[in-house]
């Protein structure tokens, strides 16, 4: 009996010790209340925005790097879309995001869309992202974007 006693123990302390612990993520939530449920893949996200047009939007949830944020106010900021970046924006300039998130991992939630940007509105973004006189100036075209209206974002902390 004491065999079996000792036998059961050493197993079930084995077990335990083998037993993986996975690190629980937490995140900040800004603007509408989202989960980290149904993500597109980074293929997926690619393939939706290479297939919209000016003028078409689709709603579209997926996590990415941060690569800018307007230093300003936090009211926009630039995701890494597979070697592409994609301009986001706030609904209805309805929540900010913290400006020290580069290099940060985001879910967001949003209308995906294709837009043209104007000279001025650039120039005005290089400023937000307090970019030089020179880098401001070269500023010269307008430019067709990967753009996100989000209305919610998780910021993993």
């Amino acid at each position: 009996m004491k065999k079996l006693i000792l036998i059961t123990v050493i197993s079930t302390l084995l077990i335990a010790c083998k037993t993986e612990h996975k690190k629980e993520i937490s995140y900040l939530n800004f603007g509408k209340e989202i989960t980290n449920k149904n993500i597109i893949s980074d293929d997926q996200v690619f393939e939706t925005y290479k297939n919209l047009k000016v003028g078409d939007t689709l709603n579209i949830k997926f996590s990415a790097n941060v690569n800018e944020v307007c230093q300003v106010k936090g009211c926009w900021m630039l995701l890494d879309i597979g070697g592409e970046e994609a301009m986001v924006k706030f609904k209805d300039y309805g929540f900010f995001m913290p400006k020290n998130i580069i290099n940060k991992e985001v879910i967001v939630n949003g209308k995906a869309f294709i837009s043209q940007i104007s000279v001025d509105e650039q120039r005005h973004y290089a400023e937000d992202a307090g970019k030089s006189d020179d880098e401001i100036a070269k500023i010269i075209e307008v430019k067709k974007t990967l753009s996100l209206e989000a209305d919610g974002v998780l910021l993993i902390e």
